[in-house]
């Protein structure tokens, strides 16, 4: 991670927010996302997994900014010197899948991305990037296409991308590409605690046991949506935390000392490695995040901490 978090509701922008970038360029907010509900139902003969899966949207942001090209060249920049800026970027995919649905090889764009959100965390950045990129060149490249038309190609772009169409928050099935809107009734404070280690989603998922019985998602999305925190934490399931727990024991330990702290609940995200606490208020939060940075041993490398908060409707 090549910046540090930034403080939710400092200026930071709205989701997918754009703002100008000079003559036909824009900067878009391409915002985290967490799991409050992970159920694997079973290995389909793709070799992807069906999922059902309830996803938030996270005040935690990259922000991507676009220009268009008429050249047909696609240049990525990164402030993160470790991240990938070739083809098999997701931002770098979005575009040029963008641009076969177009039809138009002439088009191009230079691209930049600045990352705050921690790759192999199970927060989605890269996802949440390229979905950014389809909204950003839509516009810049004026084709004009719905949502719709911007998920299906979302879909071929990556799993989570299509989820960035339909904030706030989505339910989403297949393997994680088929999106229905999930209304919130209100956003939730949460800390968030990334460990000193990340997880690879495939080593997770070659450890994982698909259940007999899969556990309903019904009880999570009936709490989100009457905004009680309390039923919420109750609700709160992931079936990826067990054989991530068993890959990297200090995510668990991290998990744990959260736990203790008596939030109204705890949840690793997606596969891995943050976790996050829901809470009752922000005074809950500000304990819970202090807490947890107190209980940290001294031996062990420090963990990042934040406050933050789900996302909500935009005002109309």
């Amino acid at each position: 991670m090549s910046a540090p978090f930034p403080p939710p509701g400092t200026g930071v922008p709205s989701p997918h927010t754009s703002f100008s970038a000079g003559p036909r360029g824009l900067v878009v907010a391409a915002p985290a996302k967490l799991n409050l509900y992970l159920e694997v139902l079973g290995k389909r003969p793709d070799g992807f997994h069906e999922l059902e899966t309830l996803m938030v949207g996270l005040n935690l942001y990259d922000t991507l900014e676009v220009r268009p090209r008429a050249d047909g060249e696609f240049h990525l920049t990164c402030d993160d010197p470790t991240l990938s800026t070739g083809p098999d970027n997701l931002v770098v995919k979005a575009a040029t899948h963008l641009r076969l649905r177009a039809g138009n090889p002439s088009l191009g764009t230079d691209l930049h991305l600045t990352k705050r959100i921690p790759t192999q965390a199970g927060l989605a950045g890269g996802s949440s990037d390229a979905a950014a990129a389809l909204l950003a060149l839509n516009r810049v490249w004026g084709l004009n296409l719905s949502r719709a038309a911007l998920a299906l190609v979302a879909a071929d772009v990556g799993s989570d991308v299509a989820f960035f169409l339909s904030l706030p928050a989505g339910w989403c099935t297949g393997r994680g590409e088929h999106v229905a809107p999930e209304p919130p009734g209100t956003g939730f404070p949460v800390v968030l605690v990334l460990p000193p280690v990340g997880l690879s989603t495939p080593a997770v998922f070659r450890q994982l046991h698909v259940p007999a019985s899969p556990r309903s998602g019904d009880p999570v999305r009936a709490a989100f949506r009457a905004g009680d925190a309390t039923a919420l934490g109750a609700a709160l399931f992931n079936r990826l935390e067990e054989p991530a727990f068993a890959l990297a024991p200090e995510v668990e330990r991290v998990y744990r000392r959260l736990a203790a702290l008596n939030p109204v609940g705890c949840l690793m995200s997606g596969s891995g490695s943050a976790v996050f606490a829901v809470c009752r208020d922000p005074h809950d939060a500000a304990r819970v995040a202090a807490g947890v940075r107190a209980a940290a041993p001294p031996d062990e490398p420090p963990s990042h901490v934040l406050v933050a908060r789900t996302l909500t409707p935009d005002p109309a």
